[in-house]
């Protein structure tokens, strides 16, 4: 175990009032997803850790839970990737350079980077679900020495629909991480894997026993990564998933986001597979 992570969650006001941000970038990922930088009006925004998410009130219309997609460390700002998929996602992906919003957080359990530390990291991304786990990714590289082997498995529809292009060629230069990439439908200009990004978990090299997996997409990709994960040798309780559920209070009051006993939003976003399995495989649920 290294020194205390720079990126420790810190207090926060109430959580029930907004806080106002202002845009100071966005970049077009996607032709339907922007990532922001926001930072408050005035002094640092709160720490948060790797899979920790706010609520972002776009005004008028509503409020979302997103995870943070930047690194934990740079303190002036926080780094939302956004996917325009309804009224509040739609206005925030339209907010120009100088606009606000509202802003609660950070909630939730985050990636335990810190319990990682000594083993072999495996990281499953699907789609969209490359963003939460980014700031994870860049503590890992950060504190490099502190982690045996590092893979990241990320899979996409097309080649079109790839997150973070530039970022993955970028990460691909380090010698000392393995990336696999994989695309359900290829086009001719396409020569990588061709896919379910789970049926890259048995060729990848990380060694079961001393192995932490972090896994975030879209569920049933994440049923079926769990699933590979398992049957390659990994521990259930070293296999975390990323969940998502329609969150509207972020402290486990309301309800919305009742998962069995637990709630998304204060008991996760980030579970143990040991701890959720059951009902994990219940797909009402």
């Amino acid at each position: 175990m290294g020194p205390p992570s720079a990126c420790a969650a810190g207090p926060r006001t109430d959580p029930f009032v907004p806080e106002i941000y202002r845009v100071g970038s966005l970049r077009r990922e996607l032709p339907d997803t922007v990532t922001l930088e926001i930072a408050p009006l005035a002094g640092k925004r709160p720490a948060f850790r790797p899979g920790q998410f706010n609520m972002l009130y776009a005004f008028g219309v509503g409020e979302i839970a997103i995870s943070m997609s930047g690194d934990c460390v740079d303190q002036t700002k926080f780094v939302h990737t956004v996917r325009d998929v309804g009224a509040v996602s739609r206005a925030i992906t339209r907010l120009e350079t100088g606009a606000t919003l509202g802003l609660r957080g950070p909630f939730g359990v985050g990636w335990p980077v810190e319990t990682a530390e000594g083993s072999d990291v495996v990281m499953v991304a699907g789609g969209l679900g490359l963003a939460p786990l980014r700031p994870a990714i860049y503590h890992v590289l950060t504190n490099r020495a502190r982690y045996g082997r590092v893979t990241i498995l990320f899979g996409s529809r097309n080649p079109h629909d790839l997150l973070y292009r530039h970022e993955l060629e970028t990460w691909r230069q380090h010698l000392d991480i393995g990336i696999e990439v994989t695309v359900d439908h290829s086009d001719v200009e396409w020569r990588g894997h061709v896919g379910v990004v789970p049926a890259l978990i048995p060729r990848a090299i990380f060694d079961p026993h001393d192995t932490v997996a972090f896994v975030c997409g879209p569920e049933v990709m994440m049923r079926y990564s769990a699933r590979a994960l398992h049957d390659a040798g990994v521990a259930s309780e070293h296999i975390y998933l990323s969940m998502e559920r329609n969150m509207k209070c972020a402290i486990g009051l309301c309800g919305h986001c009742q998962f069995g006993p637990s709630f998304v939003c204060k008991d996760g976003p980030v579970m143990p597979f040991n701890e959720i399995a059951d009902i994990f495989a219940v797909r009402e649920i």
